[in-house]
């Protein structure tokens, strides 16, 4: 959660020098003051307001099919606000907080997570319906925490399950925004219930997938965790690739062009048996050269293979120099950058010779 200042003052000498110090914090917090004269009264009122504001748990019944348990979460959700929008709105959990599904933590790994609150049951006390278990008498007290000990408790079964499956589970706070129910250990001997809020929308952990398309596994013609469990559905692979993802071609230093440029070379050596290679480093320089706007690099590489051809030597495959002519000429065409040949996703391919099947065969 973002970080509050709430600042207590029994006197406004120094207000706006707080005042400002709660400006530098991006207007998060608030300056309570006495009102009225100094008594306790007006004291206990003061921090009242403050009690209020930052310290009330929210209250909300946790569901998960038939089974129902009231929980007070702390600290309190805050409103989210989605920036993408145009008008927004600020975005507040429901109070029906609905489990969707359990998910293992392997699955979920370490997720990102707009904050993190502490889940505890609310002990229900004879003869009310929901309360926080409070009553004036001390002996009352005693045996209403006792009676609650005793009494079966969802929130209190959900925890230990979650703990000894090393499991999670998806709760849905609403319209397209879900979180996560999981045990978090404070020492050996003790853990809690803790809820973490996910970003809303559909999909908030890409790996995996759009939320509302999970489902049980018993919907599954196979078992996606295998009949030993020793697989996983998780991560989900991207339909696109991502860009850290791939092999990118990177000249911080000119070496590392001169390197790239020597390598097409010494497969224009040997040609036609690096036939394949040739074109493969060839095509990935011309992409980077394209991307960077290097469009002099294409020209004097189809220089240097043109130079190539006609230092060949009279022993040398005549599929080589047919090769090399026309890798010299797609590069000038890229280079101009004024054809569909010059386009990003095209790709240079192997001219179709006579030679080309005998020299393949031999290959």
């Amino acid at each position: 959660l973002p970080p509050k200042n709430y600042i207590i003052l029994k006197d406004t000498d120094s207000l706006d020098c707080l005042e400002r110090l709660i400006d530098l914090n991006n207007g998060e917090g608030q300056i309570f003051t006495i009102d009225g004269p100094l008594c306790l009264k007006n004291v206990q009122s003061m921090f009242g307001k403050l009690i209020d504001l930052a310290y009330t748990p929210f209250h909300a019944v946790l569901k998960c099919g038939h089974l129902t348990s009231d929980v007070q979460v702390f600290p309190r959700p805050e409103p989210f606000i989605i920036d993408e929008e145009i008008d927004p709105i600020p975005k507040a959990i429901n109070t029906d907080l609905e489990i969707v599904g359990f998910v293992d933590i392997a699955d979920i790994s370490s997720p990102p997570v707009l904050s993190r609150h502490l889940v505890l049951p609310i002990a229900l006390n004879r003869g009310d319906e929901v309360g926080p278990g409070i009553t004036d008498d001390t002996e009352d007290e005693n045996s209403a925490n006792q009676i609650a000990g005793k009494i079966p408790n969802f929130c209190v079964l959900l925890h230990g399950s979650l703990k000894v499956e090393g499991m999670v589970a998806v709760v849905q706070l609403g319209p397209e925004w879900y979180g996560m129910l999981y045990s978090q250990a404070d020492s050996k001997k003790k853990s809690n219930l803790m809820m973490s809020l996910f970003e809303p929308g559909p999909e908030p952990l890409p790996w995996l997938g759009k939320m509302a398309q999970l489902g049980p596994i018993s919907d599954a013609k196979e078992n996606p965790y295998g009949e030993d469990d020793n697989k996983s559905p998780f991560p989900l692979q991207p339909k696109n690739k991502r860009s850290y993802a791939q092999n990118v071609t990177v000249w911080i230093k000119p070496s590392g062009l001169q390197t790239d440029v020597q390598k097409i070379l010494r497969n224009a050596r040997k040609l036609p048996e690096k036939t394949q290679t040739f074109y493969k480093e060839l095509n990935r320089l011309r992409k980077a050269a394209l991307a960077f706007g290097f469009l002099d690099l294409l020209k004097g590489v189809a220089d240097m293979l043109e130079r190539e051809c006609t230092l060949l030597p009279d022993t040398a495959h005549p599929d080589a120099a047919f090769q090399l002519t026309h890798a010299a000429q797609q590069l000038k065409v890229a280079s101009t950058g004024a054809s569909e040949y010059a386009a990003y996703d095209h790709n240079i391919a192997p001219l179709q010779t006579d030679f080309s099947s005998s020299s393949t065969e031999r290959m």
